[in-house]
């Protein structure tokens, strides 16, 4: 009597550890099949810029300024109205120049491209030349300095790139950081990258 209850409990454990053994591998199946951006840690969640956990996590965005970046190329320039209304520069380091000028797409690991930022004030002096205001300067720094490194392994969750934004030397918060890599999405065509070279 006693063997025939130690066998039905050994045959309850043994079924018991093989159900638990499938329920495993099936979330696991599940969690591997998730879009990155489903995943914790995916792009719309910790590897978007949140703190994370996971030491592996892929980092997305630059925390230091790239050196020598006031000695690089021009690409271009604009004029940004709205509530930003600033006149910027765009500049390559010598890889994302040289890559603009050959039009190679996506951009090659090591290009690095800066956005300068100043407030768009009328020149006085010009002006009283002029007789008219017609004459507009940068002035102050304005809207921080602003990079975009690429590097295909380690900013591989946000498409290649990792982005910053420096105001006064400081890296501005994550939170502003965030909003980067959704923003680029939209030229995605152009490896995420607005700016067109300017001859």
């Amino acid at each position: 009597m006693k063997m025939k209850n130690y066998f039905a409990i050994l045959v309850v454990g043994s079924a018991l550890a093989i159900s638990f053994a499938i329920i495993r591998q099936k979330v696991q199946a599940q969690d591997a099949s998730l879009h990155p951006a489903e995943k914790p840690g995916g792009i719309t969640g910790k590897a978007a810029g949140a703190e994370s956990d996971n030491p592996d996590s892929l980092p997305v965005f630059v925390t230091e300024i790239p050196p020598g970046y006031r000695d690089w190329k021009l690409i271009s320039v604009a004029h940004e109205k709205g509530n930003l209304n600033d006149l910027r520069a765009i500049l390559g380091n010598e890889i994302a120049v040289k890559a603009y000028r050959e039009g190679k797409l996506p951009f090659p690991d090591g290009a690095i491209i800066a956005r300068l930022a100043w407030s768009y004030v009328p020149s006085e002096e010009n002006n009283e030349v002029f007789g008219r205001e017609q004459s507009f300067i940068a002035g102050p720094p304005t809207n921080g300095i602003q990079f975009m490194v690429k590097d295909s392994k380690k900013y591989a969750a946000t498409g290649g790139w990792g982005f910053a934004q420096f105001n006064g030397g400081t890296l501005v918060s994550k939170a502003v950081l965030r909003d980067c890599f959704p923003c680029h999405q939209a030229i995605e065509s152009r490896d995420l990258v607005f700016t067109r070279y300017s001859p």
